[in-house]
């Protein structure tokens, strides 16, 4: 396959997507076209190998790592309980660091032991900030359309500019905003340069009627964007961010159940294809392809 060039290259997928092993999944992205991973903290410490194994696989992908993922229920927590989630944290941040991550991903917390204090919470997110700054990492900060109290990335990018940290930005994550009905009109109110990581990802219904069914879906059923009922707001969701000046990464966030049965090339030409119709239908940048491939049909 020749080698992809262009808006394509803005476009990675996560590894939480595929099954098998680490090196069977950035075999299949690479020769996909993909540049970039996405990876997770279990692609490490579940190598048979260990952690030094599997970073020496990343680097050896010559795949870009877009950042790791994810330190979840940090934030507002006390006494013991905020200690235990500090030596987490930074256990996580070692590890990152390891594998060439320029960021760090955390989770808006669902414990109902963590206070909602919006301040405490913004403290708490400095902290991590801090925390991440020796190691040259950022920390992408996303609100769990589930969370406790940050649930939307409004809300999110409230406490982000109240924690005022130079290295703590947003984490966008276009499920999760689509699960809340969150009003895009928000993202014109963002500041770009904090805007750290865009996931993307659809889903087959039109909303998530009660929690269960949001937490299940986003865990086991979302689709490539494009392959969804909400490819209008997909389109939406990126057109917004370009306008706005947005040029990071957008990293393909989809836990299915069905695709962890499929063999991982498949699967990669599906994330490929939805690449493509983002590219050259979406955001219309030129990518240079033999022909021009619309999402529905696969290579």
């Amino acid at each position: 396959m020749s080698q992809e060039t262009g808006n394509f290259d803005d476009f990675g997928m996560d590894t939480i997507t595929l099954a098998g092993s680490l090196e069977n999944k950035l075999k299949a992205m690479r020769e996909a076209g993909f540049s970039q991973v996405m990876l997770k903290a279990n692609d490490l410490v579940g190598h048979e190998g260990g952690v030094d194994a599997a970073v020496r696989a990343v680097k050896a992908s010559g795949l870009r790592v877009t950042g790791f993922q994810v330190l979840r229920d940090f934030e507002g927590l006390s006494g013991h309980l905020h200690g235990y989630k500090v030596d987490i944290a930074k256990a996580m941040l070692e590890m990152a660091h390891a594998v060439g991550a320029p960021l760090l991903l955390a989770c808006s917390s669902t414990s109902q032991h963590a206070t909602q204090d919006l301040d405490a919470i913004a403290r708490d997110l400095r902290k991590l900030a801090m925390l991440a700054v020796p190691l040259g990492i950022k920390v992408a900060y996303e609100g769990l359309s589930w969370g406790r109290t940050i649930n939307e990335y409004t809300t999110a990018w409230d406490v982000v500019c109240r924690a005022d940290a130079p290295n703590l930005g947003l984490g966008l994550d276009s499920y999760h905003a689509f699960a809340t009905n969150t009003a895009l009109d928000g993202l014109d109110l963002l500041d770009v340069r904090k805007i750290f990581l865009v996931q993307l990802s659809d889903f087959m219904w039109q909303e998530t009627r009660t929690v269960e069914e949001r937490i299940s879906t986003a865990r086991t059923f979302r689709v490539f964007p494009g392959e969804g009922v909400h490819s209008a707001q997909v389109a939406e969701f990126v057109t917004r961010l370009d306008a706005l000046g947005y040029r990071g990464d957008y990293s393909f966030e989809v836990f299915n159940d069905d695709y962890q049965q499929l063999p991982l090339p498949l699967v990669a030409r599906r994330a490929r294809a939805s690449a493509r119709w983002l590219g050259e239908e979406v955001l219309r940048r030129s990518v240079p392809l033999p022909n021009r491939l619309r999402l529905k049909v696969m290579p």
